[in-house]
C-alpha cells in the first residue's frame, strides 16, 4: 500500500468524468508560449509574414490531422479535434491575425497573441458558461500557432511510459486525445469546467478527470500520491492510510456500479405489469453520444443545437451543420435522434448576431421567433436536418411555441426547405416526424389546436417551470419557488398529456424533472410516454421503472392531485418510493 509522512491536503475542482483512481503524480507543462517580443515588419517583408503566419496554421491543423488519426475511435466519433481544425480557419482568429500584420506592420506572434487577448476578453464578460469556456478552446489552438512559429517544443503525452496520473494547468483535446489508457489512470488540470471538450473526451475514454482546481500545479509535485476522484470532483494529495482505505472501498464500490449499468443497460425498461417505456437522453454535444450509449438510452431525445452557433464570428455553413448532424445520426442508427432547431437568444448570446440587446431576452426574440425572423439562419439548419435525415431515424421539434400561426409557419419553412433540396437534387428524408416543444402556459391552454398540426408534444420542464410560475431560475432571491413538484405544474402536465391520448399523438418530457428518479411513477401514471434526460441519471431512472407496475403509478396520480403544495407532493412520492429509490442507489453502489 502506498504511504506518505506528508500532511493529507484537499483539493475541491469541478467533476468532469466519474470514477476513482489512486497513482502517482506526473506534471505536464502546458503553460503555453508566454514571452512574446514585439518587433516592426518593413512594408516590402509584410507579405513574407503573412505567409510564415499561413504556413504555421497549416503545420498546426497537420499536427492536429496526425493526433486525429491516432486517437481511439471514440475520439474520433466525437469530432472535437475538427473543431479545433475549422476554428483555425475561422476569420475570428485567422482573418483578423493576417489583418493586423498587414496593418500594423508587426510580427506574426504579437499580432496572433493580441489578436487572441481581445478575443479572451470578449468572451470572459459572456453571461453563458459555455461561451466563457471556449476561451480554452482559442488558447489551445494559438499556442499550437505560436509553438509553430517559434519553433518551441512541447512534452508528448503519447509517448509517457509508466502508470501515472497527468497533472496540468490545462490540457487541450489533443493533449487528451493522445492519453494512453495503458499509461495513464486520469487527470486533473487547474483551468476547465462542466461544458469544456477536455473534460467530455475524459468521459468517452471513461477515466476520471477533475478540472478547475485553480492551484493544482502549484500544491502537486512529480510523483506526488494523489487520489482523483472524479465522482465527487475531489483530488486527496499526500493521503493518509485512512484516506486511501476509504477510497479504495469507494473505488470498488463504483466498479461495481459500473457492472451493474453495463449489465442492465441492456434490459427492456418495462413495468411490473409489462409497460414498455423509451429512456433517451439529451446531449448537446456530439461527443456526448457515446456516453448516451454507454448508459443505454434508446436514443437521443433532445440534441441542442445551439453549441455549433456559439461564440462564432459568422453562424455555421449548411454543410457543416449536415456533416455534424450525419455523425450523430449514423452513430445512433437505428434509434431515433431529436432535434430541437436552434433556440436563441434568451440566456444563450449569439456572438454572430450582436445586435440583438434585449433588457428582458427570455420574453424576447428567441427560439422559434428567432428563427422566424431570420429565414436566412433558419433555412440552412432546416436543410441540414432534412439531410442527415437521409443517413438514419430523425425526429424534429420546434422550440417555445406559444402561438397557432408559429407551427403553421414553421412548417412551411421546412416544406420550403425540402423543395429547394428537390431542386438541388439532394439526398434528403422530409417524411419525418414533428413535433413542438410545450414550455410555455400558451402552448399548455392550446394544445388542443396544436395537436391536430404535429406529431408528438416535448414538455420542456425547465421553461415551462419557469414561465408557468413566473420565477427566475436565475435569480437567488426567488429560486427556492422553482418547483418542479408545484401543482401547478403537475396540471400542467396531466392536461398537455391528456389532449395528447386524446388526438393520438406521444407525449415526452426533456425537461430535468425526467431525470429524477422520484418523479418517474408520477410522470408514468400522468400519461407520458417516453423520458428524456443527461445519460448519467438514464440507469436509476430505468431501474426505478423496472420496479413498478403502471398500475400504481395511475393510483398515485389521484393522491397527488388533491395536494395543494410542491411540499406535499413530493411527501407523497417520499412516503411511496422514497425507500425504493434509496435501496436502488445503495443496490447499484455496493
Amino acid at each position: 500500500m502506498l504511504k506518505t509522512a506528508k500532511k493529507e491536503i484537499v483539493l475541491k475542482g469541478i467533476n468532469a468524468s466519474a470514477g476513482i483512481c489512486v497513482g502517482k503524480a506526473y506534471l505536464v507543462d502546458r503553460s503555453g508560449v508566454d514571452v512574446i517580443a514585439r518587433y516592426p515588419i518593413a512594408e516590402k517583408g509584410v507579405k513574407n509574414e503573412v505567409k510564415r503566419f499561413k504556413s504555421a496554421v497549416q503545420n498546426a491543423k497537420s499536427a492536429l490531422r496526425t493526433i486525429l488519426e491516432n486517437s481511439p475511435r471514440e475520439v474520433q466519433k466525437a469530432a472535437i479535434l475538427e473543431t479545433q481544425i475549422a476554428l483555425l480557419n475561422d476569420k475570428m482568429l485567422y482573418g483578423r491575425t493576417i489583418e493586423s500584420i498587414e496593418k500594423d506592420h508587426v510580427n506574426a506572434e504579437w499580432a496572433l497573441k493580441s489578436v487572441v487577448s481581445r478575443i479572451k476578453t470578449a468572451f470572459l464578460e459572456m453571461p453563458d458558461a459555455y461561451m466563457r469556456e471556449r476561451v480554452a478552446d482559442i488558447t489551445h489552438v494559438s499556442d499550437l500557432v505560436l509553438r509553430h512559429l517559434t519553433g518551441a517544443e512541447a512534452q508528448d503525452i503519447a509517448q509517457i511510459d509508466k502508470r501515472v496520473i497527468l497533472v496540468a494547468h490545462d490540457l487541450s483535446p489533443a493533449d487528451t486525445s493522445q492519453i494512453n489508457l495503458e499509461r495513464v489512470k486520469g487527470f486533473i488540470t487547474n483551468l476547465g469546467g462542466k461544458t469544456s471538450h477536455t473534460g467530455i473526451i475524459a468521459q468517452t475514454l471513461e477515466i476520471p478527470a477533475v478540472v478547475g482546481l485553480e492551484i493544482a500545479t502549484q500544491t502537486i509535485r512529480n510523483d506526488d500520491v494523489i487520489i482523483v476522484d472524479g465522482t465527487e470532483g475531489t483530488v486527496v494529495v499526500h493521503p493518509t492510510e485512512k484516506s486511501l482505505l476509504e477510497y479504495e472501498e469507494r473505488q470498488t464500490n463504483y466498479e461495481h456500479y459500473k457492472a451493474v449499468i453495463t449489465r442492465e443497460s441492456h434490459l427492456k425498461t418495462q413495468t411490473t405489469d409489462r409497460r414498455h417505456f423509451d429512456i433517451l437522453a439529451n446531449i448537446e454535444f456530439p461527443e456526448e453520444v457515446v456516453s448516451a450509449i454507454n448508459y443505454g438510452a434508446a436514443g437521443i431525445g433532445l440534441y441542442r443545437t445551439e453549441f455549433q452557433y456559439l461564440g462564432r464570428a459568422e453562424f455555421p455553413s449548411e454543410n457543416e451543420l449536415f456533416e455534424n448532424y450525419r455523425d450523430v445520426v449514423e452513430v445512433m442508427a437505428p434509434k431515433p435522434v431529436i432535434f430541437r432547431t436552434l433556440d436563441i437568444n434568451g440566456d444563450k448570446a449569439v456572438h454572430s448576431d450582436p445586435s440583438h440587446d434585449e433588457q428582458n431576452p427570455a420574453l424576447g426574440l428567441r427560439a422559434i421567433r428567432y428563427c422566424l425572423k431570420r429565414p436566412e439562419v433558419f433555412k440552412p439548419q432546416l436543410r441540414a436536418i432534412l439531410r442527415a435525415a437521409a443517413f438514419g431515424n430523425v425526429r424534429l421539434m420546434f422550440p417555445l411555441i406559444s402561438a397557432y400561426f408559429e407551427i403553421q409557419l414553421a412548417k412551411r419553412f421546412l416544406d420550403d426547405a425540402a423543395a429547394s433540396l428537390a431542386k438541388d437534387r439532394l439526398p434528403y428524408n422530409r417524411n419525418i416526424p414533428v413535433g413542438i416543444m410545450i414550455e410555455v402556459p400558451a402552448a399548455v391552454v392550446m394544445a388542443d389546436l396544436l395537436a391536430k398540426e404535429v406529431d408528438f408534444f416535448s414538455i420542456g420542464t425547465n421553461d415551462l417551470i419557469q414561465y408557468g410560475l413566473a420565477i427566475d431560475r436565475g435569480n437567488k432571491q426567488v429560486a427556492h419557488m422553482y418547483q418542479p413538484l408545484d401543482p401547478a405544474v403537475i396540471r400542467m402536465i396531466k392536461h398537455t398529456a391528456d389532449v395528447a391520448r386524446a388526438n393520438r399523438i406521444p407525449v415526452h418530457m426533456c425537461g430535468e424533472m425526467a431525470g429524477r428518479p422520484l418523479h418517474a411513477p408520477l410522470l408514468l401514471g400522468l400519461g407520458l410516454d417516453e423520458l428524456s434526460m443527461n445519460p448519467q441519471a438514464i440507469p436509476l431512472v430505468k431501474r426505478m421503472i423496472r420496479s413498478i407496475s403502471l398500475a400504481e403509478s395511475k393510483k398515485i396520480v389521484k393522491k397527488v392531485l388533491v395536494q395543494r403544495t410542491a411540499r406535499e407532493v413530493f411527501e407523497v412520492l417520499r412516503d411511496t418510493f422514497g425507500e425504493l429509490v434509496a435501496n436502488h442507489r445503495r443496490d447499484m453502489q455496493t
